[in-house]
């Protein structure tokens, strides 16, 4: 298919300047150059108004799992828009809802059973820490309500949810939050101050200031502990050995709710539905939204333990919350035909198949100064940059600008590859590519990498 090429140096462009308020983006940025824009979309890629094919190694932003361009989920749109576009299910229910919340139940480990459909993560996020405070007072311990979340982790931008995120230049701005918030240590073994050369030890004292969080802060007042399976912000921190079975010890021995937020790591991410199952642990809840569609209409939602359910299902018992789009009809076919791709296609084998040579493929940028570790699991990892390899010296925040903001990501647009250079926390390159490709598109990836990391230092 050719290219469709759009003239955005007249008017597109000056009304995007103009009128679109663009998400967490400094638009002064674009003052004197074009905003990049997206046209369409086919497979792993994505082309520009230039008509210029990139590589799209980010997914979007973590979403677009099964690629661009299927045409399978849009005709699934097209046929429910066409047979029933929306009714909320506030005392009712639809079917295409009901369909996909047996679905996820039947996928989900365990007793996973209850679905709260929700619009996106944010809200995913916020309705479990809703659902937490609600469940403890209906069960007689009204004391509980607050959250543990580990530091520099983002879990996202309601007020909710950015008061359980760990990024406090996200929060600032925004100030004074939710209370009841507490933050630990994550599990960034590249930077750990204790056991840096002994992943089992160091999960095992990571693990532990959850504990002594609880402890200090008192156990009766604390509801729940949010981890991902794998850290996004900071750049993509997998959970040592044994980390979160001891995670999930200690909030059993002291009664607190143990929430996996895998907004990101669900739908195959990792090579499993869950990440929880990656990594061998039961949750009390999942919160999920993004790859649950592959972007193609918004979707999230939490997944809960039957037991959170119980004391909403008797006699008189509600949880007071809801959202109008909440398991919309459109959003919830988009899933079930997302899910359909999943098994007709075997995406989760084909991750699993391919994750140890995306690895080794990006390992093999060791060879350059700049880049300090690789880590990550799945499709899913992130390369910091340092300035010494040797000491791990990192850069200051006036570097780390100019090398990311500065250089990295024009750099690597321009180059054909659309990723993440993320500065919440220690320089890295995010890369999470949809879970279509395989080894001749981590090469890709790698030779552009290497030709723009190769140029940042030698700026640098």
């Amino acid at each position: 298919m050719t290219a469709r090429h759009y003239d955005t140096s007249g008017a597109l462009q000056q009304a995007a300047k103009d009128h679109l308020w663009m998400h967490f983006t400094e638009m002064a940025a674009y003052t004197d150059s074009d905003i990049p824009v997206i046209t369409r979309g086919e497979g792993a890629y994505v082309y520009d108004d230039r008509g210029r094919r990139l590589l799209d190694g980010l997914s979007g932003l973590f979403v677009s799992q099964a690629g661009h361009g299927r045409t399978e989920i849009a005709e699934a749109i097209a046929d429910q828009a066409r047979e029933l576009a929306y009714f909320p299910i506030w005392t009712y229910a639809h079917p295409t809802a009901v369909r996909l919340a047996e679905r996820l139940a039947d996928l989900a480990p365990g007793d996973l059973d209850r679905v709260f459909f929700t619009t996106s993560g944010s809200e995913a996020v916020e309705s479990a820490w809703k659902l937490a405070r609600q469940y403890f007072k209906a069960i007689g311990q009204p004391t509980r309500h607050k959250v543990i979340s580990r530091e520099t982790a983002y879990h996202g931008t309601s007020l909710g949810a950015l008061s359980i995120t760990g990024v406090q230049a996200l929060k600032t701005p925004f100030e004074p939050l939710v209370p009841s918030t507490i933050q630990v240590p994550n599990t960034n073994i590249y930077r750990a101050p204790v056991h840096r050369d002994d992943p089992e030890a160091f999960g095992a004292w990571a693990a532990d200031r959850i504990e002594h969080a609880i402890v200090q802060n008192g156990p009766e007042t604390v509801a729940a502990v949010y981890v991902e399976p794998v850290q996004n912000s900071g750049g993509c921190f997998p959970p040592p050995p044994g980390y979160m079975q001891r995670v999930r010890e200690i909030c059993d021995r002291y009664g607190v709710l143990m929430v996996s937020d895998e907004v990101i790591c669900a739908f195959g991410r990792l090579g499993e539905y869950f990440g929880a199952e990656r990594f061998g642990y039961l949750p009390d809840m999942i919160t999920f939204a993004k790859g649950a569609t592959s972007g193609y209409v918004p979707l999230g939602g939490v997944i809960a333990r039957e037991r959170l359910a119980e004391p909403f299902t008797e006699p008189g018992g509600m949880f007071t919350h809801g959202i109008t789009f909440g398991g919309h009809p459109v959003g919830a076919a988009a899933a079930l035909a997302n899910l359909d791709l999943f098994e007709d296609e075997k995406l989760l084998e084909n991750v699993r198949r391919n994750a140890p040579v995306f690895r080794a493929t990006l390992e093999r940028l060791y060879d350059l100064p700049i880049v300090g570790d690789v880590r990550g699991d799945g499709y899913f990892y992130g390369i910091e940059l340092v300035k010494d390899k040797n000491t791990r010296e990192t850069f200051t925040e006036e570097e780390a600008s100019r090398l990311l903001k500065g250089f990295l990501s024009p750099a690597l647009f321009e180059a054909g590859l659309i990723c993440r250079a993320d500065d919440r926390g220690d320089p890295v390159v995010q890369l999470s590519p949809p879970l279509i490709c395989g080894p001749e598109h981590f090469d890709e990836i790698e030779a552009v990498l290497r030709d723009v990391l190769t140029r940042a230092w030698a700026q640098l």
